[in-house]
């Protein structure tokens, strides 16, 4: 039953995120210890996930399939693409400039953070809510749900606004809905989550989600309009990133459509 699985699933993966977030605080400054501990909790959860779908809800674990892994790879080169075209963007309009590069171990930060979040918020938004409510509600309303759910959760973060919330359901909860509908599978979402935030923090140096970040390989300053750089939230907020990643997932989304990937809600099913 939907409203027994996905605050029970979805509670227990909420509890490992928190988890994993303390110990990437508690050891912000040791962060090859950070990423071998989260690195653990995200296998934690890899098999709690498993676990859970295979003898509770006693079918095949299709999403987390092995022949579909190849997906993260592209996952990671998608994410990477939009968050540098982005920066592009905003380079060619005076509002990010380059200042230098700092050493490559200033990378590191930013790396199980990014693991963390794919994993964790991937299994829970799209792995759970939007899976569980789409078998009853259908494609489009557990696309709308998890979309808004995934944007207003980071209304939370530390410089997190509603202009950053409402673009964050357009651009990722679209996005990252859309890849799990095409490809039926959670790598691809893993795969572009991480690389997104890896990239915005770890190389760009920005602040990810409304959470300011240590310092990243490129040493930059970003000024102008808040509507064209995103502000406080980051570029995530910006009109440039929610203009090419909510582009990105539409056409994921057609692609969606024309393999027959959508699937209506139970009320029309049974007609």
């Amino acid at each position: 039953f939907p409203l027994v699985r996905v605050p029970l699933l979805g509670g227990i993966l909420f509890l490992g995120m928190g988890i994993s977030n303390g110990f990437i605080f508690a050891y912000a400054d040791q962060p090859l210890v950070s990423l071998v501990i989260v690195l653990g909790l995200c296998a934690l959860a890899l098999a709690v996930y498993w676990g859970f779908v295979r003898f509770v809800e006693r079918r095949p674990v299709t999403e987390l399939a092995r022949r579909g892994r190849r997906q993260f790879g592209m996952g990671l080169w998608l994410g990477f693409l939009l968050y540098a075209a982005s920066i592009a963007i905003l380079m060619w309009l005076g509002a990010y400039r380059i200042e230098g590069v700092n050493s490559w171990l200033y990378l590191l930060p930013m790396l199980p953070i990014a693991i963390s979040s794919g994993v964790f918020e991937e299994l829970i938004h799209r792995g759970v809510l939007f899976r569980v409510t789409e078998e009853y509600l259908g494609s489009w309303i557990a696309l709308a749900a998890s979309s808004l759910v995934f944007g207003l959760r980071h209304l939370g973060n530390e410089d997190g606004t509603l202009q950053g919330a409402l673009f964050l359901s357009a651009e990722a909860g679209v996005l990252l809905a859309a890849a799990f509908m095409l490809t039926r599978r959670l790598w691809l979402g893993m795969g572009l989550h991480m690389s997104w935030n890896f990239t915005q923090g770890g190389i760009f140096s920005g602040t990810v989600s409304g959470n300011d970040m240590p310092p990243g390989l490129i040493a930059t300053v970003i000024s102008g309009p808040e509507l064209l750089t995103g502000g406080k939230f980051g570029v995530e907020a910006s009109i440039i990133a929610v203009t090419l990643c909510t582009a990105t997932g539409l056409i994921l989304l057609v692609m969606a459509i024309r393999r027959g990937r959508i699937i209506p809600p139970l009320w029309r099913r049974s007609v």
